[in-house]
C-alpha cells in the first residue's frame, strides 16, 4: 500500500483540522442569501460561526475594539472557532517595530478573553520593510508571549527573490516558530478587468509571488480570487493538494478565502470545500452553508 492510500484510509480525527474563514464575519447581503435568516443581521458572527471555524480580523490593524466587544466575540462563537486577528498599524506601520514591546503586550491583553480562541495574530509588515529590518523583527518575535501562534506577511520584493534575504527571513521565522503568510493574488490579477471593485481591489492588494513555504506550524494562506470561475479554479486548485499535505505534517493550516465584493466569498469558500472533499472524501471539510447556487457570472 503506498504512503498515499495509508493516508487516505486514516481516520479524519488524526488530521489536524483546516481553519477556513473569511476576511470578515458580517454583510448586509449575508443574512438573507447565506444564512436565510433576516433575524441573522444583528447576530452575524454566531451565524457565521456555525458554518467557517475562522475569520480574518482586519479590523484590528487600524483600531483596537472595546473590551466589551471582545467578550461579545467569545460569547457568540463556541471552543472550536479561531479567531485571527492583525497587530495594530501602530505596531507594524508607524513604530515600524521600534519601542512597540508594551503596544504588542496591550493589544494581546485585549484579546486575551478569547482564551483559546485566539488562534494565530498576524504582523503585516509594510512593502518598506525590508531585509535591514530583521533584528528589529527578530526582536518583536521574541518578546512576544507563547499565549498564541503568529504569522509574518512580508511585502519587500527581495523576500520574494529567493536570495539570502528570503532565506534569512525564513530561517528567523522558522528559529521562532511564526508562520509566514501567503498572499496568493494570482487570480485577481487574472484576465481583463471586468468593474469597478476589480480595479479598486488591483490597485489596493499586492502583487508578489507565491513562495510557499510552512515555517511554523500554523501556515497562513490568504486567496484572493476575481469573478471569473475558471481563474478561481485554476489557482484555488493548488491549494488542495498543499493544505492536505500540511494537515498530514501535523500542521493546522488557514485558509483565508477573498472576493472582489467579500459578498460573494462565502462562495468561493464553499468551492474550495467541494475541490477538497472530491479529492479527499476520508478528510472532509465541513459545508459552509450555501443553501443555493446564484449567478455564475455574479459569484464565481
Amino acid at each position: 500500500m503506498t504512503k498515499t492510500r495509508k493516508d487516505e484510509v486514516m481516520s479524519a480525527e488524526k488530521l489536524p483540522p483546516v481553519y477556513l474563514g473569511l476576511p470578515m464575519w458580517q454583510h448586509p447581503w449575508w443574512p438573507a442569501n447565506w444564512f436565510q435568516r433576516s433575524e441573522a443581521r444583528h447576530q452575524q458572527l454566531r451565524f457565521y460561526s456555525r458554518h467557517l471555524n475562522s475569520v480574518e480580523g482586519n479590523t484590528t490593524f487600524y483600531s483596537l475594539p472595546h473590551e466589551d466587544a471582545v467578550h461579545r466575540w467569545n460569547d457568540a462563537t463556541d471552543d472550536a472557532f479561531s479567531f485571527t486577528f492583525k497587530f495594530n498599524q501602530l505596531i507594524s506601520h508607524e513604530k515600524k517595530l521600534i519601542h512597540c514591546e508594551q503596544d504588542a503586550a496591550q493589544q494581546l491583553h485585549l484579546l486575551a478573553p478569547l482564551k483559546q480562541k485566539l488562534g494565530v495574530v498576524m504582523l503585516q509588515l509594510p512593502a518598506s520593510f525590508g531585509p535591514a529590518g530583521l533584528p528589529l523583527l527578530a526582536d518583536f518575535l521574541r518578546a512576544l508571549p507563547p499565549t498564541a501562534q503568529y504569522a509574518v506577511e512580508v511585502r519587500h520584493p527581495d523576500f520574494f527573490a529567493k536570495g539570502d534575504a528570503e532565506r534569512a527571513l525564513n530561517q528567523l521565522l522558522i528559529l521562532y516558530n511564526a508562520n509566514r503568510v501567503i498572499m496568493d493574488t494570482r487570480a485577481l490579477f487574472s484576465g481583463p478587468t471586468t468593474s469597478d471593485i476589480v480595479t479598486d481591489v488591483r490597485q489596493k492588494k499586492p502583487r508578489v509571488p507565491v513562495n510557499v513555504i510552512a515555517t511554523g506550524t500554523a501556515p497562513v494562506v490568504r486567496f484572493v480570487g476575481n469573478d471569473n470561475h475558471l481563474d478561481n479554479t485554476r489557482c484555488l486548485t493548488p491549494w488542495v493538494s498543499k493544505i492536505h499535505q500540511w494537515r498530514t505534517e501535523g500542521r493546522t493550516p488557514y485558509l483565508f478565502i477573498h472576493r472582489p465584493d467579500n459578498k460573494d466569498a462565502p462562495w468561493l469558500a464553499q468551492q474550495f470545500v467541494d475541490l477538497y472533499n472530491q479529492r479527499h472524501p476520508a478528510h472532509a471539510l465541513a459545508d459552509v452553508g450555501i443553501q443555493h447556487t446564484p449567478d455564475q457570472n455574479t459569484l464565481f
